[in-house]
């Protein structure tokens, strides 16, 4: 049976079609929201969500995400917790969904069992944010076992020959930092022409850009030269302000998503550009 992920990626690029990939926390903004919100952040135009996996010392997340995930944690969010949420609404969704998650957490349980834990929940693959490159491989290896992709993150500055060594691990799509520093939301769209024609060269991979993406402009902006875009600190700080104010998280998810997608272009408009 063929990856969802990498599925997904082949399906929009035979269509010419770019994707939008929300970043939702788990247990944020409530501890049961979760399963809730992937079908609706799906029917707003997302084609794969990433899902945080809460850890008490997040790496490269700025304050929202990394508030949100200590609220998880407070609240009693596990990973146990995460796979039964993923379970209960897998049937539910065609989303792609990837778990972002320290490299700690898997070695917590072991890195077999939690890998296939997670397929067997329902996950397609996973981002390694934290994953030394020299440790990377068995983390690649015991996913592809389990049928699952593995994403690991290039920074702005990696240089295009230890690029060319991240990416050969990657498999389902590459992870590109459209912006150096930490997460959060900006007011001017990342410049990712160059970076995203550098990774073009050492891979024939899909290539997703997160970092500071947080309208429809942005989106817009990102997928002229990336195949997808990643939204992360905009969409959890909205979910939650809503639930502080008394909204419903869902609407606000599938109000704020649908808006980000449109900004996603057909490639076939713009001659000359995918």
């Amino acid at each position: 049976m063929p990856n969802r992920i990498e599925s997904i990626f082949a399906d929009a690029r035979s269509q010419h079609r770019r994707l939008l990939m929300p970043f939702v926390c788990a247990g944020s903004p409530t501890l049961d929201a979760l399963p809730r919100l992937l079908p609706r952040l799906e029917h707003a135009g997302a084609s794969i969500v990433e899902i945080g996996f809460p850890f008490s010392d997040p790496i490269a997340d700025g304050p929202v995400i990394a508030a949100a995930m200590h609220d998880a944690l407070e609240r009693g969010i596990t990973p146990d917790t995460i796979f039964e949420q993923v379970a209960s609404v897998r049937g539910q969704t065609d989303l792609g969904l990837v778990a972002m998650v320290s490299v700690s957490l898997v070695h917590r349980s072991g890195v077999t069992r939690f890998i296939e834990r997670a397929r067997d929940a329902g996950f397609d693959g996973f981002i390694f944010p934290d994953a030394p490159l020299e440790e990377s491989a068995e983390l690649a290896a015991a996913a592809g076992e389990a049928g699952l992709t593995a994403t690991l993150l290039v920074s702005p500055s990696t240089s295009p020959e230890r690029a060319a060594s991240v990416t050969e691990l990657c498999t389902g799509f590459v992870y590109l930092l459209a912006r150096a520093g930490i997460t959060g939301e900006q007011e001017q769209a990342p410049e990712v022409e160059q970076r995203v024609s550098m990774l073009r060269e050492v891979t024939d991979l899909p290539i997703a850009c997160g970092f500071g993406i947080s309208t429809a402009d942005h989106v817009g902006a990102v997928i002229r030269h990336a195949d997808a875009a990643i939204v992360g600190s905009a969409l959890v700080r909205r979910l939650e302000e809503a639930q502080q104010a008394g909204r419903a998280v869902e609407t606000e998810a599938e109000e704020f998503v649908a808006d980000l997608a449109t900004g996603l272009i057909n490639m076939e408009d713009l001659p000359g550009v995918g």
